[in-house]
């Protein structure tokens, strides 16, 4: 049994076991957490009301005493005594204030803690429960299993998905296909004639550059001077 559990079950079976007369006893002998917090609020709205008061009374104080300042100099002082009085009280009030929200915080946080400290038994207790049916070796079998149908399940999905009836090798297939298209190639060169022949005569020859031009008439040109001077 757990920490938790044994913290709460001796309060659990006390309370069971006690009768309505040791209840309204308990009740007598000391506030619920609930009705302590309920209390300290009560006890803050009257004291910050009794500020709010003591506030205004001060400023009023103050204002009698500005008034009489030069026309009554005993009133004045009396107006100004009250005031400190007052002012005193306000701090007295201050201080109190501090320490009653200071408590109340303090025991909020100690009955939150105590709530969940009773929840956390509660689940605690009802976990174990929870696990009292379970067998750690039954669940190793049980996800043994598991994974030994998800794998027959897979090999039949493999072999409802595999090819049925004849196979046949791709490669030869595929040399069967380009044989196939070979065929129809020459075929379809047969029907239109052929390829086209390659001419038998020679084709004329390139015209003649510049160079070769340039070089003929000069050769000329030496002809005719030779020509010239044999005349003469």
């Amino acid at each position: 049994m757990s920490k938790i559990a044994k913290l709460f079950k001796g309060s659990s079976s006390s309370s069971s076991s006690s009768s309505p007369k040791s209840k309204h006893h308990r009740s007598r002998g000391g506030p619920s957490p609930q009705e302590a917090i309920h209390k300290l609020r009560e006890t803050e709205e009257m004291l910050t009301k009794k500020q709010d008061y003591l506030e205004k009374r001060i400023e009023q104080e103050l204002l009698i005493a500005k008034k009489n300042g030069t026309k009554n100099k005993r009133a004045a002082l009396q107006a100004l005594k009250r005031k400190k009085r007052l002012e005193q009280q306000l701090t007295q009030i201050d201080g109190t204030l501090s320490t009653i929200e200071f408590q109340r915080e303090a025991l909020e946080n100690s009955h939150t803690n105590t709530e969940v400290l009773k929840n956390m038994g509660f689940a605690a207790k009802a976990m174990k429960k929870v696990h009292e049916n379970m067998d750690v070796d039954k669940i190793d079998d049980l996800m043994q299993d598991i994974t030994e149908q998800q794998d027959v399940a897979r090999e039949i999905s493999d072999a409802i998905s595999g090819p049925f009836g004849e196979t046949f090798d791709e490669d030869e297939l595929l040399a069967e296909l380009e044989e196939l298209e070979q065929q129809e190639l020459e075929d379809s060169m047969k029907s239109m004639g052929g390829l086209p022949s390659v001419p038998s005569s020679k084709l004329p020859s390139a015209r003649p550059s510049h160079r070769a031009t340039t070089k003929k008439r000069v050769e000329d040109d030496d002809d005719m001077r030779m020509l010239a001077s044999w005349g003469t």
